[in-house]
């Protein structure tokens, strides 16, 4: 069974539609580090329209004008791409694909294909968020700003139950950034405050 893994950019206050002006001063050589590590989990890329629009406009470009980004581009172009939209497409860009009928249904198959090694959602946040709801994630990687956006769209949506997630993994940058992956995890026992206030610290 191939592994589901969401890498997303995001604010501390939550926002993961990103602002270059709130992202890019916090990108250095660790956030390009941990991006390449994202990548090399999965031979598959499962994106959103928009995120594909964004990615089809500039990659291509910048791995032909051959920069220190062309190894980035071109092993973004040699991936698998599945996109998602409820509208159809034509690709321009090598190895596109639409993805074909229902979201959950297509992403549990894809995950159940022998041929696959991993699947990476970079962005997307509406894809992430169906999926996480399906309970088809395996790991959420972010890469955790020191700044409240305080605008834009959230990762985590309203809803009436709570995600509980496990850390298997933190890191501090200089910058302040905070790289965590989580794991989705079952729900703790339930517990009130009786429960824990012979924890609280004796009066001195």
């Amino acid at each position: 069974m191939a592994k589901l893994i969401s890498t997303l950019f995001i604010s501390a206050d939550g926002v993961a539609e990103i602002d270059p002006d709130w992202h890019f001063p916090y990108f250095d050589e660790n956030m390009g580090r941990a991006v390449t590590e994202d990548y090399a989990t999965s031979d598959v890329l499962l994106i959103g329209r928009e995120t594909y629009d964004s990615f089809a406009g500039a990659w291509p470009d910048r791995e032909t004008a051959g920069e220190d980004d062309a190894p980035m581009a071109k092993t973004l172009g040699d991936m698998r791409k599945v996109v998602v939209s409820r509208s159809p497409l034509e690709f321009t860009w090598r190895n596109s694909e639409q993805l074909d009928g229902d979201l959950v249904e297509a992403v549990t198959a894809l995950k159940a294909d022998p041929a696959v090694t991993g699947v990476l959602i970079p962005g997307s946040i509406s894809v992430v968020q169906q999926l996480l709801a399906a309970g088809l994630v395996d790991e959420l990687r972010l890469l955790v700003h020191p700044v409240a956006a305080r605008k834009g769209r959230r990762l985590f949506d309203d809803g009436d139950t709570p995600y509980h997630l496990a850390v298997t993994a933190t890191e501090v940058f200089p910058t302040g950034v905070i790289r965590v992956i989580y794991s989705p995890t079952a729900a703790p026992a339930p517990v009130g405050y009786d429960d824990v206030k012979g924890k609280l610290p004796e009066e001195q």
